[in-house]
Order: structure tokens, then sequence, then C-alpha cells
């Protein structure tokens, strides 16, 4: 997009109207805050819906191989944001992205609260992974186009904008996870399609007035005389696909483990791609190259980090449910709730932290050095758990407040990372591959669980501490490693803090 489309498009937005911010980010505002609703609803008890007894309502998975579909299924959410974002850039736009993303991650709820079989939760993964490629890294990418680059106020929009993902992440596992725990799975998955359905009908009934031209333009639009050839390989590619799988399933090649192994490589090896392509594009600029090259840190810090942070859903879902105590203070605490810590300390930090992003202004520290604390801080939240491990033992239950402060060191971590690397994304993307830009950065949480798909092969009581110590130590490495390289690397933005 050219600059002079990005001013147009600004022009376009009513600069105030929500919290002294552009209006449109009220729309964007609560229709991520409801899409958040739903897929947290369905992820706070998707693990235990995967291993508990078909009795209790479950589908009797072994325990490692439920907590390694979790992992995969979350890679795969976020590795489908490339078809998202390249959707968006190349055919229709971010707009109407966002529009057929929620209708696909409605359907995909619907399909889960549907009693069944593992079958029915295979078509459930296709829809929601899909719907989610084409809404969460192209919303992200509007909330960009209300604000000017140099706009002082983008940083804390993007704050503002998170703590909307993360009220919807707050309440879901409150609300689902009561209803899916107490009552019935499939009633909780229901209760997310809901959400879904609000956040569908918010967006479009308010985006008219708020967004103006924000989410219509294509970028990087395929030429008219190409269309017709795109579309054919794109179909014929799909036909291929299906076949390959039809046959590979039918032969036995395709198992649950064959293909966890395979999102494992394909975690890595498409970012890496998807590196090399922008970066020899004739559409990139030399400047532009000069800033894929300081990305390129940022997103392994990121793997490395939410890597840590989304294992909240699996390893330590696992732990609030078999080591932790869940009668205390005289209440009975469900294990899905602990889920919600992370979005409820967010959203009582997250304006604080952005508040004093902005107050510091051109004093603040560097993108580079930002990732670094938040890397500091995830591994402090891994060491935290070997405490209890210490002097407990393996087997012997611990006290809640322990997994409390674990979620409360990696959401500051957090709030030093994830928005700020949301606004570097549009900051730093080529004008060719905006919205693709916002999908490799979705694909740094997407190798992350691929790679956890992987670790949590290691995870047993026996290892517990191994497990947890040799993460976190990896994490804080990294950090100073990351902290003193960020002079060099604040180099190759051209500009860009």
């Amino acid at each position: 997009m050219s600059d002079l489309n990005r001013q147009k498009i600004v022009e376009s937005v009513p600069q105030k109207g929500f919290f002294g911010h552009p209006k449109g980010l009220f729309t964007l505002f609560f229709t991520e805050f409801w899409e958040r609703f739903s897929y947290y609803g369905m992820k706070a008890i998707l693990v235990y819906y995967l291993y508990y007894e078909v009795s209790k309502g479950g589908l009797g998975l072994d325990q490692q191989t439920a907590l390694a579909i979790t992992s995969i299924y979350g890679s795969l959410v976020y590795m489908s944001g490339i078809i998202g974002g390249w959707l968006a850039d190349r055919i229709f736009g971010t707009s109407k992205a966002v529009f057929y993303g929620g209708i696909l991650i409605m359907f995909g709820h619907i399909a889960l609260s549907i009693p069944g079989s593992l079958p029915m939760f295979f078509v459930s993964m296709v829809l929601i992974i899909l719907g989610t490629g084409l809404l969460k890294p192209n919303v992200s990418t509007i909330v960009g186009e209300l604000y000017s680059i140099k706009d002082v106020r983008r940083d804390a929009g993007f704050s503002i904008f998170y703590t909307g993902i993360n009220a919807g992440a707050f309440l879901s596992p409150l609300i689902v996870g009561t209803v899916g725990m107490k009552y019935n799975f499939h009633l909780g998955f229901g209760l997310a399609a809901i959400g879904m359905f609000i956040g569908l009908m918010v967006f479009i009934f308010t985006k008219k007035t708020s967004l103006g031209l924000a989410g219509r333009y294509v970028t990087n639009p395929i030429a008219k005389t190409e269309k017709k050839k795109v579309f054919t390989q794109i179909v014929v590619a799909f036909i291929i696909i299906a076949i390959l799988v039809a046959v590979a399933i039918s032969t036995g090649l395709l198992t649950v483990q064959s293909f966890i192994g395979l999102v494992g490589i394909l975690g890595f090896l498409i970012p890496a791609s998807y590196f090399v392509v922008m970066y020899r594009s004739p559409k990139t600029t030399r400047e532009e190259r000069s800033r894929i090259i300081a990305y390129i840190p940022l997103f392994i810090a990121s793997v490395m980090f939410w890597a840590i942070e989304e294992q909240g859903s699996t390893i330590l879902a696992n732990f609030a449910d078999k080591r932790t105590q869940l009668d205390f203070a005289g209440m009975h605490i469900s294990p899905a709730w602990f889920q919600s810590l992370n979005p409820l300390f967010i959203i009582v930090f997250a304006p604080i932290v952005g508040a004093l992003w902005v107050k510091l202004n051109d004093r603040q520290p560097t993108i580079p050095k930002k990732f670094s604390f938040g890397l500091l801080f995830a591994g402090l939240s891994f060491l935290i758990i070997l405490v209890p491990a210490w002097f407990g033992g393996a087997h012997a239950l611990v006290n809640p407040l322990w997994l409390v402060l674990s979620y409360f060191i990696v959401v500051i971590g957090e709030l030093c990372l994830s928005p700020v690397g949301l606004s570097a994304t549009t900051k730093l993307a080529p004008a060719a591959f905006s919205a693709q830009m916002m999908s490799l950065w979705f694909l740094s949480n997407s190798a992350a669980q691929a790679l956890n798909a992987q670790l949590v092969k290691f995870y047993t009581p026996a290892t517990e501490m191994t497990y947890f110590g040799v993460i976190g130590v990896a994490s804080i490495i990294l950090s100073i490693l990351l902290f003193v390289l960020s002079p060099k690397i604040q180099g190759y933005m051209k500009g860009i803090r």
C-alpha cells in the first residue's frame, strides 16, 4: 500500500470517539473481544475434553496425545494466518477476510457442540483453523490502518485493543469453562459459537460508520489477467491435497503421531520461507529489506516466549488438574478457571504499561529491549514452578497460589512483548506484504506450539523439575543475548522505534 493510500485511509477514519482514539477501535475491540471469547472458551476445556474418559463426556485419549493435539491445534490456527493474509493482500482485503473468518469460526464451534466422535472434532478443527487464519491477523492489520505511522497513540491503541482480546479471554474460561466442566462439554462449545455470532453482528453493524476505508484496500491485488489462472491453481492444489490425505489415511501413513511430526516441521519451514520470499521480492525496497533482517531476531524471541506462554493451556492446564490443590479457601476451583488468570492480569496491567510507554515517549526502551524483558519474565515464570516441586515432591498437591504467581510473571513478560510486537510488525512490514507480515507475526506463535507438541512428550511427574528448569533457563539466556544485541538490531530498523 502506498503512503498516499495509507494517509487517505487515516483521513477517512473518525480520529476521536473511543477513549481519545479512532472511532474504529471500538468496532475492532469488540469484534476481537467476542472472537477471543469463543476461541479461549473452547480452548479452556479442549484438553480436558480430549483426555477425560468417555463416561465423563470426553473422548478418552491418552494424556500425552491430548496435550500434543491441543498444541498442534493452536499451531495450525496461527499457521493458517498465511492463507488469510495472502487472501486479504491479493484478493478481497482485510475487512472481508474478518467477516468470512468469523462465519467459519462460528460453524466450527457449532460442529464441536454436536455430540459426536473424533471425526466430528477434526471437522471443527478445520473450520476454526481456517476461520481464525482469516480473521485474527487481518483484524490486527486494520487496527494499524487507523493510525498514521508516526502517531504517538499507536502503541497505546494496540494496548487498548489487546485489552479487548484479553477481556474476552478472561470471561470465557469462567463461563464456558464452568458450563463445560460442570455440566456438558458440548454445551460449553455451544456458548463459544454464540460468542462468535455476537462478534460478527458487532462488526457488520458498526464498520460503516467507524472504519472508513480501513480494511477495504487490496494492497497487492492480482492482475485481472491472472485471476483465472490463480484460482485454477488454488482449486487444483486443494484437490491434490485432499487426494493425498485420503490415500495417506487409507494406507496408514497419516496417523495422529505422524501428523504432529509434520506440523512440527512446517511450523518452522513456512516462516523461514516467508522471510526469504519477502526479502527477495522485487516489490521490497532496500530499506524494507533492512527492516526484515531486524525482524528475524524478534521473531525468534517471540517463538521462545510463546513456547512458554502457550503451555498455559496444555502443561499448566494439566498441572492445574492433576497437581494442584483445587479445594482452597473454602471453595472448589475448576481447573479451567486458571486460564482466566493470564487475561485478567493483562486487563489490569495493560493500560498501566501502555500509559508508561506514552509517558516515556522517546525515552522508552527500544523494541528489541522490550522483547528481551519479555523473555526474562517468561523464563522466571517457569522457574517459579520449581519451588513447590522442590519442597513438596513430584506427587504432592501444590498450593494454587504458586500457579497464580507463575501466570502473573509471564503476563508481565507478555505486556513487554506481545502488543509491542503487533505494533512493530505493522511498522516494519514491507508495503506490498502488510497483511502477510502480520500473518508472519502469528506464525511465531504457530512455531512455538509446533515445538510444544514435541516438548510435551518429555513432561511426566518424574521429569517435572528438569522440564520447567531447562526451558526457563533457556529463555533467560536468550533474553540476555537479545539485550546485548539490541543496539545492532535497532540500527537495521532504519529509524523505526
